[in-house]
């Protein structure tokens, strides 16, 4: 008799013990730590993973900080997830963390066709500033000024390495660094005014839309080739898809194209809620849910795509 009690007991415990690890996992892996840099680009790609993962069921936050941050805290396991690493631009501030491995970057990158150079006003361009080796003559107009966006990223740091390698004889001019709404605002002021300007620019963005202006060549060892053609990738925690698998899983589903991040971002710059930009345009676009949904379920295991049909009402 105590040999057919024993085998009940264990069995037993070790279901109990087996439900009580599931329970824990996904304890841990409700809160998805979500990383924004501050760009509207971020905030777009940011927006679909936040609808979809509260669809099913998961408590996305987002923490607004710089990259180099955002970098160290995936690395120390404060954050889960970056979906906007841009190479080549910012390949100089992720290496470190590449070499050590201590953070995981997406085998593929979640959008190609995306650019990161510097721009200047169509008008200026047709007076004859076509490259970056055309700056230095048009110091007097630009006032000796290049515009970029908030200090520590990619893009910046190319501005200062071509500054401080007195790159195209640009040792002289002086590097404004605030913040890509700030740079919008100087941009927009200029072109009211017809006034030289040259500004750190990238697509998908709708500036490509709100200012008519033009991307230079000649800066392909700085920021790549095909006036800094660039793909973006994701990086996680290295033991993300370990600890939370279906979240990893999800997150590792999120791709996007060009042309999808341009609309959501022209209605976020319209001061429109992102998660609400983000609801309209998955209903309007449903067809995307089989891509980002695929071996996905809810955090308590059931089906994914229908529990996110449900929750939107698609």
């Amino acid at each position: 008799m105590t040999i057919k009690i024993i085998p009940a007991l264990m069995s037993t415990l070790l279901c109990f013990s087996a439900g009580d690890l599931l329970a824990q996992e996904q304890s841990s892996c409700k809160t998805m730590r979500i990383a924004d840099i501050g760009w509207v680009d971020n905030a777009a790609n940011n927006s679909v993973l936040v609808v979809l993962s509260e669809a099913l069921g998961y408590k996305p936050k987002k923490t607004m900080v710089s990259l180099p941050i955002t970098l160290a805290s995936i690395q120390k396991k404060q954050m889960d997830v970056y979906l906007d690493y841009w190479s080549p631009s910012t390949d100089e501030t992720v290496k470190p963390f590449r070499d050590k491995k201590s953070v995981k970057i997406s085998a593929e990158p979640n959008m190609r066709g995306a650019k990161y150079t510097l721009a200047v006003p169509t008008y200026l361009y047709e007076k004859g500033l076509k490259n970056f080796a055309d700056i230095a003559r048009f110091e007097e107009e630009l006032d000796g000024r290049i515009y970029g966006i908030e200090a520590g990223s990619g893009g910046n740091k190319q501005i200062n390495k071509i500054i401080g390698e007195n790159k195209f004889d640009l040792g002289e001019f002086t590097h404004i660094e605030s913040s890509e709404a700030a740079m919008r605002v100087a941009v927009a002021r200029a072109i009211k005014k017809e006034e030289a300007i040259v500004f750190l620019a990238w697509a998908p963005h709708p500036m490509n839309l709100q200012f008519d202006m033009t991307y230079l060549a000649g800066g392909d060892d700085y920021f790549g080739p095909n006036l800094g053609a660039a793909e973006v990738y994701t990086i996680t925690a290295t033991d993300y898809d370990q600890r939370c698998p279906n979240a990893a899983k999800l997150v590792s589903n999120m791709k996007y194209t060009v042309e999808m991040e341009a609309a959501l971002m022209d209605r976020i710059m319209q001061k429109e809620d992102p998660n609400d930009v983000a609801r309209d345009w998955i209903k309007n676009n449903p067809q995307w849910l089989d891509t980002w949904l695929a071996d996905v379920t809810t955090i308590d295991g059931k089906n994914g795509l229908d529990a996110v049909k449900k929750h939107l009402g698609i």
